[in-house]
């Protein structure tokens, strides 16, 4: 009896390392940003305790886009009519950020923000089930989206956005960023119409049609000097540091080493140079 309960419990110490663990209900009255996450055909919520958000007003060159996306934000949060939105552009340029900075901005107005990475998207209709019943204002955050053929996600989310027969949460929104204005990518050929598909304009039609179910369009683009002189300033008024010739020389040539002048680089060179020791920013290398 001793070596069967020993290999019984050998057994289930095995299956627990297997199995998924068990499904929790989330903290939703102490935490303000969440990530969805499959499991098997639906999925789980995991608490985020302390999200990477900052002030709207940290962000800068990009001012068009932000009025344009705290509107949408302000309508759907007064429960007016709102827009699921896509960001698209040049790499660096604050379109993460933005919608980052939203939660500091409007956590205490109930926005909540949900990320889902792409291969989490085939369980996204069982997530605005659970979040149809809350009463919490929700962004699912789809971060550096795009799609690769044989890819299946997109149907998912293109369902989502709009195409079922179940009515839209009026509590959710999806904000999206992207490299890629289309979000899936387009050869050649399909504008000769030599690759085989009899059809080819439907197929073209079919790629195309993801992104023309976000209703504004944020369009994002590469930073000049000034722009990247600004956004490096207010980094480092966040870190509590002035602003001054030395460290402008010192954030010009951290761009020119980069070969990228953007909010990202802006960052970067900030965490950089506030990491420095007072007397190691007046040699900088």
């Amino acid at each position: 009896m001793k070596t069967l309960i020993r290999k019984a419990l050998s057994v289930l110490h095995r299956l627990d390392a297997i199995l998924p663990p068990e499904i929790a209900a989330p903290d939703w009255d102490n935490t303000i940003a969440f990530r969805w996450q499959k499991v098997g055909n639906a999925g789980v919520l995991h608490s985020l305790p302390c999200p990477h958000t900052f002030p709207l007003s940290r962000l800068a060159a990009v001012d068009a886009q932000m009025g344009k996306l705290v509107r949408n934000t302000e309508q759907f949060l007064s429960g007016r009519p709102a827009n699921n939105v896509l960001l698209t552009g040049a790499r660096g340029t604050g379109k993460s950020s933005l919608i980052k900075a939203l939660l500091h901005e409007y956590a205490e107005r109930g926005l909540r923000l949900i990320e889902v990475n792409k291969q989490d998207l085939a369980t996204l209709p069982e997530l605005l089930n659970v979040l149809a019943q809350r009463p919490e204002k929700f962004i699912v955050f789809c971060d550096d989206l795009s799609f690769e053929d044989g890819e299946e996600g997109y149907k998912s989310l293109k369902t989502a956005l709009d195409g079922s027969l179940s009515r839209r949460a009026d509590n959710v929104l999806v904000y999206a960023t992207s490299n890629r204005r289309h979000l899936m990518p387009e050869y050649m050929h399909e504008n000769v119409g030599n690759g085989g598909e009899i059809h080819q304009k439907e197929a073209v039609e079919e790629k195309i049609s993801l992104s023309d179910r976000f209703g504004l369009w944020l369009s994002f683009y590469p930073f000049d000097q000034n722009d990247y002189l600004a956004a490096v300033q207010s980094w480092l008024a966040d870190f509590g540091l002035d602003w001054d010739d030395t460290a402008r020389h010192a954030a010009l040539n951290w761009a020119q080493m980069r070969g990228s002048r953007s909010g990202r680089t802006a960052y970067q060179f900030a965490s950089d140079w506030a990491g420095r020791l007072p007397e190691e920013r007046q040699v900088f290398q």
